[in-house]
């Protein structure tokens, strides 16, 4: 077998660590890319399933289920198969409970079935930070229009008609908040809106008008849900 010259092992040496180089340069690309089209297809295409995962993190609620009777008007039965988000809506009765919002739903029932008698809510969330559940997590409810299918709906009680929520119901909110985002793996807090982001409905009031204060919930429903996990 020829021998190499000096010359040739110092240039086949520079062949292997530039043929190692690129590999690792390489293998990095790759990560980057995997890692990007991971968070956007989590982003923007994952549809999280309805059954909740096995490692929820965040403690739930006390919550009262309260189901309407399956009617066409306030809860069709139609499945909810994936979960992307979660819409804030407030209640238009200043001063009213969870309970009374509920039944007004219930009553729906006995309505005639068009469009404006279409309305529910999954949870509404009282004055003095009770949960009511009136629609199960695997079912649609009828309160953020095309989004319908894919959201969970929280409907919100105030005391006054600027629509600010009281210190109660604004903190059960956030437990309630922190909770599906975590059951759901939500990924990001641009996922938890409100209604006025779907139809530009004024909707919660309060929190429309007032940027600055929306801002603040969602960062305060954010930290939760990452101090939960920090914790675990």
């Amino acid at each position: 077998m020829k021998k190499l010259t000096r010359k040739k092992k110092q240039q086949l040496r520079r062949n292997i660590i530039l043929v190692a180089a690129a590999g690792i340069v390489a293998a990095a690309l790759l990560g980057m890319v995997l890692s990007v089209t991971g968070f956007i297809y989590n982003r923007y295409f994952a549809k999280h399933p309805v059954v909740a995962y096995d490692k929820i993190r965040v403690e739930q609620p006390e919550i009262t289920e309260d189901f309407l009777t399956t009617n066409p008007n306030s809860r069709p039965g139609t499945k909810l198969k994936y979960v992307k988000g979660i819409v804030i809506h407030y209640t238009a009765n200043p001063g009213t409970g969870a309970k009374a919002n509920r039944d007004y739903f219930e009553s729906r029932k006995d309505q005639e079935e068009i469009s404006s008698n279409k309305v529910s809510s999954h949870f509404v969330i009282g004055l003095k930070g009770e949960i009511v559940q009136c629609i199960p997590l695997d079912e649609i409810a009828y309160a953020s229009n095309d989004r319908n299918s894919d959201t969970i709906s929280i409907e919100c009680c105030h005391p006054r008609k600027n629509g600010k929520f009281n210190r109660k119901t604004y903190h059960a909110l956030i437990r309630l908040c922190a909770w599906l985002c975590d059951r759901y793996e939500i990924e990001s807090p641009d996922d938890i809106i409100r209604h006025y982001d779907v139809t530009g409905k004024l909707c919660p009031l309060y929190y429309v008008k007032h940027s600055d204060k929306w801002k603040k919930l969602r960062e305060d429903i954010w930290n939760k849900v990452l101090d939960s996990q920090y914790k675990s």
